[in-house]
């Protein structure tokens, strides 16, 4: 683009003559290149603007009066600020950058990458961060392969941004301690209660789901506020199993109200169960109308797991047609048959 430019000011004065004054033009050059170039390239382009002047103020005979030398003028003093405004743009970036890593770090110690197999399921995650440039947000997973089952949550931090994080980090945290040590999901769900009550102040709180899934081809949900998951059976219909009371979110059980009861869902080999965040039923089109989730079930059916939720999430983008207002968080499971036992299996990058 400098180089361009000033070539382009350099014939347009020369068609044009002396009498037209384009020669201070020519400082655009090393100005376009500060902006988008190196201080190293800028410096370059700046000479290569000096000379050029020096080349068409001769041409013009331009430097038998003060026109020329204010051209000269110019074209320094703009290469000098390209250079400098070089200088502070490529600190920028490397702040940046460093700041990029460390977010990645983060994003690898608070949502980590879920096992492809757990028991006797296979997983898929997608995450999707309202925040732009963000990797992580308010939205929060976990699968943990316990000696009493596979045990998963999906959750949604009231808020957004670095608050919502912290938060995400305190459920998860509870979460995987309590996931191997609790017997049963009742009090896996009283004891994050207890975490998230004692760390959150004020009216935060999270809306979550638990789950629990052995070897009895069922699978157990305790629901805190959270949208019901959608379990698609072999014949590709979607079911969306409701709690049998609803109860309050995580961080809300201080105000008196009971806790959620457990409610259990056949469960069985060849199934899908998708646990979500709110952020993809309530992704709306250019019309208004939410993403109609049950009416793509059907997007699932890819035999790999990881490629049917890359499938789903991206017409989930295309329903949108826009930046997400609100993190969207997927969990996808597969029940593809017995296990023996609950060894936690190899990591893949979250989706």
């Amino acid at each position: 683009m400098p180089v361009a430019v000033m070539a382009a000011v350099a014939g347009v004065d020369v068609v044009a003559g002396p009498g037209v004054g384009l020669l201070p033009l020519v400082s655009l050059g090393p100005a376009f290149s500060g902006l988008i170039g190196g201080w190293r390239r800028t410096a370059l382009i700046g000479v290569v603007a000096l000379l050029l002047c020096v080349g068409l103020g001769l041409y013009n005979g331009q430097f038998e009066e003060r026109r020329g030398f204010a051209a000269l003028g110019s074209v320094a003093g703009v290469t000098g600020a390209g250079i400098a405004a070089a200088v502070m743009r490529s600190r920028r970036e490397a702040e940046l950058a460093s700041v990029r890593s460390i977010a990645e770090v983060a994003q690898r110690v608070l949502l980590r990458p879920v096992p492809l197999t757990a028991g006797p399921l296979q997983a898929a995650v997608s995450y999707t961060s309202a925040v732009a440039e963000a990797r992580i947000g308010g939205d929060l997973y976990e699968v943990v392969a316990s000696p009493h089952g596979v045990r998963v949550i999906v959750g949604d931090v009231q808020g957004k941004g670095l608050a919502a994080v912290e938060t995400a980090a305190v459920v998860l945290g509870a979460f995987r301690e309590a996931a191997h040590d609790e017997p049963d999901l009742v009090g896996l769900g009283e004891r994050l209660e207890r975490s998230v009550a004692r760390e959150l102040e004020g009216e935060k709180f999270v809306t979550a789901i638990l789950a629990e899934i052995g070897t009895r081809h069922e699978a157990v949900f305790l629901n805190y506020g959270h949208p019901a998951p959608m379990l698609v059976r072999r014949d590709g219909t979607a079911d969306f199993p409701q709690p049998p009371s609803y109860a309050l979110p995580l961080g809300l059980g201080a105000h008196g109200a009971e806790g959620p009861n457990p409610f259990r869902v056949d469960f069985a080999p060849g199934e899908q169960l998708l646990l979500y965040t709110d952020g993809v039923t309530e992704a709306r089109d250019d019309r208004g109308r939410f993403y109609p989730l049950a009416e793509r079930a059907y997007l699932l059916k890819d035999s790999d797991a990881h490629q049917a939720l890359q499938a789903l999430r991206a017409d989930l983008v295309q329903h949108a047609a826009g930046p997400a207002h609100d993190d969207a968080a997927m969990l996808l499971l597969r029940y593809h048959g017995h296990a023996h036992g609950h060894e936690q299996g190899k990591s893949a990058p979250a989706g």
